[in-house]
């Protein structure tokens, strides 16, 4: 980032939520790069920006369409790199038709379910035969039956998939696609592109963004200036856009504008995901995902991948480019790393020993199955749902169904206190001498009492030493769940019940200290893998080139293999900058291979030569006959840049020498997504679940796909055109203070940082201060369909009124780091509990960055009186399940065909409804 020329901030407070990455954007503009904050609110990151450019919340796909519009119509796009690098000359199936055709929809969408049949969004093949094509496909794209590839699968199953295709994208045999290398053909990926994006002009981004044409022009002038061969972009986002109903499509309109300006693959370029914490990467690495194994590969699906064999062609395909074609020799070693002796050849590795979905088990889904009974116990490990979670009151609730729940934080937070303190019982909902659910608190170590990798937004591993001893009971994650392990192995010991053997085979034979504390070096060597038999036994893999599908590999994650090599922890590595070379690989380890950028291949011309001498990153040295450079290069190291492989080779043999991009089926940088992504090719604008704006692109308002929880405790405010929509007039968008941490369980603790932000509050503009007779630093009561919380009023100028569609729009901003509870040194209403459960369809993240509320001066009701205000505006807006939770609005119609199966879908056969539908 520190390379960039410009630096374009969107989705993000980036210097007050990620201060410690932010020294970086102020590096970058010390050498003169332009910085450019796009964010609702005027916040510190807009302070030392060069220019902030307010934006309606839940709008930026017609602000990044518009912007690949301008550089498509006014012929800024990177040509060379484009017609290279990227998908831009590869033919789409004469069957496809565009949202553009069908009015925000796209060909194959089924209204009943949400999903997709994406078999007319692949590219056209040369021999008439679909590349993906496979026995018993019968016209469906490849991939998990039951996934929303699937269309008229069950929306359970369906809904559980998102995005499980790995890193490598989807399948494809890139020998049959057709192409046009003129890319004049209109059904080339270029053609369809210009289409697409043909209205998201500057004054439809004034007229949904509510932002000037001069700051449209300014930032298209920004961007394109400063990009191609001498000069590049980087984007940099965080949850200010994943959490939305539309989240990973804002990204992928990013990533379409980044590959036709040539920022990809080019230092100073990409798009960098700022995460919330500091490993979270490594979360989602070895994650903590439902529908993940360890290096991004898919969990199994109950029914569909019932063999190992069904599994590997499924998720990867031996004829299409890149390495993902050896996800076998990833999954083999990964099931002999957890199995050991007891994973062979005659039972595939122990591939049955692995679960299967048999629907959606995310957060959410968990959610309402604790709700109706049937889930028993939970295990809480650094979150708080009962105030960090959307639907705070659902997830209380959803607590006091349980038989027993185990609550491992640093403090008593209110997930483990919220039976004897929380807002329901102070609401009279809940009484904490009915509530059976059995509470263990058990204290966890902090960051400095362990040690361990951090795994931060640069996939880079650091790690950590142990500074101080836990007090007390503390104990580290690692020894806690090795204890546990140890615990229930013990119990089984013996059994010859099938079922235990999974748990009974686990290779458990960590060594352990004085103290009983598991190594974690030892745990990191696992990871990074070895060799299990021939020559090398028991030599650590350098790569992940090395793993094999015969099992004499093992590797507990293949993307960070080699930062244990010849046995050498190297997310250790503390060489000083001034030290080595500008990619600094000694400090640290980064997967994959401890490269630093990407499909760094890509920052060289196709003849392989850098663009420019400025932005050179790695190049091809004739003299030696390999890739070069300052950073490890991604990419076979002697493949020369003008070599075209067999036809029929796959996997890295099928790689050309210009196919920089080694993980993607065809090598190239998508611009239109053949596949993979489940709720459209392209990215398209669709308001948020609740919006008092109308879709000034479509008639059809919301994504069609999106993920609904249609429940009488989780109501939606009505949507522009709808009855009761100035019920819910004015927007609010939540974010996270430097001062506290996500939902305060590391410091509403403390007094030193309590004292800095003691309380909750709202920021609103002066207008609508005055509209609404709030006071500077009174109170206010803000209400949704969900809840009413209080907040002290902050009237600032940061809050900007945008006029969108001939109206003014009010935007109020709510920190959500507080809870109601005895504990905590400062305490508060919890903003969460004003947010809906609606999830995006890919990855299944909620849309927590926008919703509609209503604003009033004063202090909330308490007790009862506080569920009746709530109810009071729900029967003034005629919120019902059948208004707001439905999944396609058609013309004309609120909406018909609802979410998935649950029996409140229907209002008419849920009598809690009753009072609601009076209005």
């Amino acid at each position: 980032m520190a390379n960039a020329d410009c630096i374009v901030i969107q989705g993000s407070n980036m210097a007050e939520c990620h201060p410690v990455g932010y020294q970086w954007v102020t590096e970058a503009k010390a050498r003169g790069a332009r910085i450019i904050h796009v964010d609702p609110r005027f916040t510190r990151t807009s302070a030392v920006a060069d220019k902030h450019v307010p934006i309606r919340a839940g709008s930026d796909i017609v602000l990044l369409g518009a912007l690949i519009n301008h550089v498509l119509s006014h012929d800024l796009w990177f040509e060379e790199y484009v017609r290279a690098y990227t998908n831009a000359a590869t033919i789409v199936n004469e069957d496809y038709r565009d949202a553009e055709d069908l009015d925000g929809l796209f060909s194959g969408f089924d209204p009943e379910t949400g999903q997709y049949d994406m078999s007319t969004w692949a590219y056209a093949e040369n021999d008439g035969d679909r590349a993906d094509a496979r026995p018993g496909d019968d016209g469906k794209v490849g991939g998990p039956a039951g996934d929303p590839e699937h269309a008229g699968a069950d929306a359970s199953v369906a809904e559980a998939a998102g995005q499980q295709l790995g890193s490598g994208g989807a399948p494809l045999e890139h020998a049959r696609m057709q192409r046009d290398d003129t890319l004049q053909d209109p059904r080339t990926v270029f053609q369809i592109l210009k289409r697409h994006f043909a209205r998201y002009t500057p004054e439809m981004v004034q007229e949904v963004c509510g932002i000037s044409p001069e700051d449209f022009a300014y930032l298209a002038r920004s961007v394109t200036e400063n990009s191609g061969r001498e000069r590049t972009t980087c984007f940099a986002y965080a949850v200010g856009w994943t959490q939305h109903s539309l989240g990973a499509q804002f990204i992928r309109t990013a990533s379409i504008l980044q590959l036709l300006l040539g920022n990809m693959g080019r230092p100073g370029g990409g798009i960098m995901a700022l995460r919330g914490h500091a490993s979270i990467q490594g979360s989602t690495d070895i994650p903590t995902l439902f529908n993940l194994l360890p290096g991004y590969l898919p969990m199994p699906v109950a029914g569909t991948h019932d063999t190992f064999a069904d599994y590997l062609a499924a998720i990867a395909s031996k004829k299409q480019k890149g390495y993902w074609a050896e996800a076998d020799a990833y999954t083999t070693s990964l099931l002999k790393a957890w199995w050991g002796d007891a994973a062979t050849a005659d039972n595939d590795w122990a591939y049955d020993y692995l679960p299967r979905l048999t629907g959606a088990h995310g957060t959410f889904q968990t959610l309402t199955k604790m709700l109706e009974d049937e889930v028993d116990g939970y295990f809480l490990l650094g979150q708080n749902p009962a105030v960090g979670s959307s639907n705070g009151r659902m997830q209380r609730m959803a607590m006091s169904h349980l038989k027993w729940l185990v609550v491992r934080d640093l403090n008593l937070i209110e997930s483990a206190t919220w039976w004897k303190d929380g807002p329901e019982i102070a609401s009279g909902e809940l009484r904490t001498e009915d509530i059976e659910t059995e509470v263990f608190f058990l204290p966890a170590a902090t960051h400095v009492e362990k040690s361990g990798t951090f795994t931060q937004t640069q996939r880079l591993l650091q790690w950590r030493h142990q500074a101080v001893a836990p007090p007390g009971e503390c104990q580290s994650e690692l020894q806690f769940f090795f204890e546990l392990g140890r615990r229930i192995r013990e119990r089984l010991a013996g059994s010859d019940d099938e079922r235990d053997r999974p748990l009974l085979d686990l290779t458990w034979d960590y060594p352990v200290d004085e103290h009983g504390e598991p190594d974690p070096e030892a745990v990191l060597a696992e990871i990074n893998g070895r060799h299990l038999s021939g020559p090398g036994a028991g030599k650590p893999l350098s790569s992940y080139t090395e793993m094999r599908a015969d099992g004499s590999t093992s590797g507990g994650c293949w993307i960070y293999t080699g930062v244990y090599a010849d046995g050498v922890n190297r997310a250790a590595a503390r060489r000083p900058a001034q030290e080595q070379g500008a990619a600094a690989l000694e400090w640290g380890w980064a997967w994959p291979a401890n490269r630093r950028l990407l499909y760094n291949r890509a920052s060289a011309d196709p003849e392989g030569r850098p663009w420019s001498e400025r932005k050179k990153h790695v190049w091809w040295d004739e003299e030696q006959e390999q890739w070069v450079g300052d950073d490890v290069p991604d990419f076979p190291l002697h493949l020369a840049p003008g070599t075209r492989p067999d036809p029929d080779a796959g996997g890295a043999a099928a790689l050309a020498g210009d196919d920089p991009f080694i993980m993607q089926a065809d090598g190239k940088g998508w611009l239109y997504a053949p596949k993979g992504v489940v709720d459209g090719p392209l990215p398209t604008h669709y308001e948020p679940q609740e919006s008092p704006i109308d879709n000034a692109l479509y008639t059809q308002q919301r994504n069609p796909s999106r993920v609904l929880f249609a429940r009488p405790d989780n109501l939606s405010a009505p949507s522009a055109g709808e009855p009761g929509v100035d019920v819910y007039p004015y927007v609010f968008t939540t974010y996270r203070l430097t001062e506290h941490h996500t939902a305060g369980g590391m410091s509403r603790w403390l007094p030193y940082l309590s004292e800095l932000q003691p309380e909750m509050f709202c920021e609103v503009s002066p207008e609508l201060a005055a509209e609404c007779g709030l006071e500077p630093y009174g109170w206010a009561t803000i209400v949704s369909p969900r809840a009413a919380i209080e907040a002290r009023v902050l009237v600032t100028d940061r809050m900007t009124p945008l006029v969108v569609r001939g109206r003014t729009v009010h935007q109020i901003g709510l920190p959500y780091h507080w809870g109601v509870g005895d504990d905590a040194v400062v305490s508060g209403d919890s903003a969460n509990d004003l947010l809906g459960l609606t999830l995006e369809p890919n990855v299944q993240i909620q849309d927590s960055k926008v919703g509609s509320c209503h604003i009033r001066p004063g202090r909330r009701p308490q007790g009862a009186a506080l569920l009746e205000l709530v109810a009071d505006y729900q029967v003034r807006a005629g919120a019902t399940v059948a208004t707001g939770n439905t999944r396609i609005d058609p013309p004309g119609a609120a909406g018909t065909a609802a979410a998935g199966t649950d029996p409140h879908t229907d209002p008419s056969t849920d009598p809690s409804t009753e009072p609601l539908r009076e209005n």
